[in-house]
């Protein structure tokens, strides 16, 4: 199962909830495979009225307002990642004896018997950064692949599409793997976890169990990482094919089975002969932009699936040398004053930013925002010792304030009461008078920007603004 188009499409009634990224795509395709379609959406506002027409004028029924309701003689259900479980909607399909697939499980299963393999990569954070650099290392060994899933190249669109692929890197969020029961990837790595969308999935457990899908069925290599036990425990619980192997990534010296770090060197000593007693040299340290330590970690993971594909030591090296990282991912901005003012606006939980903090020495901590439920406890803990003063904004800054308090109490602390345009620039001259040549002025939020920026780009860009005016005036 899952290879191939395993249903007769024709006259199936098939219910698609959602509209948006992917349910717009997923109804179109099962219209044009000949199923009779339904989109249950919760909103009706302009936005949703304008796709429901879109899809009507092709013959598709749109009910906006009623994602409650499971429409009579409903066959399969196809959903939005983003729709939780608990919904009535999918309690009434349980009920009926009705399959739920989400739009990569339709990808799957409307795969062509010779379709590319698929390597995945899920995690808390780091999915996006891993699976460009894996794209990256796959193109310098002269393969055809596209990163794509999670990543906002649509699964289905690289799998129904024109173009022919040797091999897709695909990213995947835990919604999505909780709605894919049948994908099975060639090979797949948990980068690590840490607690999040909990309101969603309802229990660290579940939120676990959904990200150790990701290794169900896997053919050569089930990659995880050695300093994050849990996604061990995933790979010793995953039903795999004879003879896949489990490989570890490290930022130590790698035992056999596992990649990396010796000497500034990334190493392989699972994809060699007499892994006992031989090391692959795949790439320098410095080879990796930027060299942050998470971010080290990332490239070893893609190294691994890579080289579970068979991929030269050459490309890798050739790859992660090609690959430029996304905007507000650790972007070095600017120095002023023998200060460096780096842009992490992408860390938008405590696991992302401790990441971040553990990259400097000497850091002015820019955070706050909306904590989505967080705990900043442990986050301050571990930090302390790197912290040589804090500016606090956004609604939720209260929380690091009384964690700082706890756990760093000698941490200078500047809480900016104000969330309006000019707020971000505040926070940075705030930081450029505390700080001391040598120090990093590091922007790691620990929380989501909503409460004052449109998204965590948005942030990012503001601070950048604001340190080059800075530097304009320095």
């Amino acid at each position: 199962m899952g290879s191939g188009q395993v249903t007769d499409w024709q006259g199936k009634n098939v219910t698609v909830a959602g509209l948006g990224v992917s349910g717009i795509p997923a109804a179109k395709v099962l219209h044009g495979l000949g199923a009779k379609v339904t989109v249950v959406n919760d909103g009706d506002d302009e936005r949703a009225r304008a796709q429901a027409a879109e899809l009507e004028a092709l013959g598709v029924t749109v009910r906006l307002g009623d994602g409650v309701t499971l429409p009579d003689g409903t066959e399969l259900v196809v959903t939005a990642p983003g729709w939780k479980p608990d919904k009535p909607l999918f309690e009434a399909a349980r009920a009926a004896g009705v399959e739920i697939w989400g739009d990569v499980e339709l990808a799957w299963r409307l795969r062509g018997p010779d379709a590319a393999p698929w390597l995945a990569v899920t995690g808390t954070n780091g999915k996006t950064t891993t699976v460009q650099m894996l794209a990256a290392i796959l193109r310098a060994a002269g393969l055809r692949t596209a990163a794509v899933g999670n990543i906002g190249v649509s699964l289905l669109d690289a799998v129904l599409g024109d173009e022919e692929y040797d091999v897709l890197a695909v990213e995947l969020s835990s919604y999505q793997l909780h709605w894919a029961p049948s994908l099975r990837a060639h090979s797949a790595v948990v980068l690590n976890l840490a607690p999040d969308h909990l309101d969603w999935h309802g229990s660290m457990e579940a939120y676990a169990a959904d990200k150790g899908r990701v290794y169900e069925g896997n053919r050569v290599a089930c990659v995880y990482n050695a300093a994050d036990k849990a996604t061990e425990d995933l790979v010793r619980e995953a039903d795999v094919e004879e003879g896949c192997r489990a490989i570890g990534f490290t930022l130590g010296t790698p035992a056999p089975s596992q990649l990396g770090v010796v000497e500034g060197i990334l190493v392989d000593r699972a994809f060699v002969e007499d892994r006992h007693k031989n090391a692959q040299e795949l790439a320098e340290v410095s080879d990796v932009d930027p060299p942050a330590p998470h971010n080290i970690a990332n490239a070893l993971a893609a190294a691994a699936l890579a080289r579970a594909f068979g991929v030269p030591p050459h490309a890798v090296r050739d790859g992660l040398r090609a690959f430029t990282p996304d905007a507000h991912r650790i972007a070095h901005v600017a120095d002023v004053d023998g200060v460096a003012y780096v842009d992490d606006s992408k860390a938008t939980n405590t696991h992302a930013a401790e990441a971040s903090l553990a990259a400097y020495e000497s850091i002015v901590w820019i955070a706050g925002g909306l904590a989505k439920g967080a705990e900043f406890e442990e986050l301050v803990a571990k930090s302390a010792p790197r912290l040589r003063a804090a500016v606090l904004m956004g609604a939720d800054r209260a929380l690091i304030r009384e964690a700082l308090a706890r756990h760093a109490p000698e941490v200078p602390v500047v809480d900016l009461d104000r969330t309006d345009t000019g707020a971000m620039l505040a926070a940075v001259q705030e930081a450029r008078r505390l700080a001391e040549p040598g120090d990093t002025v590091l922007l790691a939020p620990a929380c989501a920007s909503m409460d004052m920026f449109a998204n965590y780009n948005q942030r990012g860009d503001a601070f950048a603004a604001a340190v080059r005016e800075l530097g304009a005036g320095a």
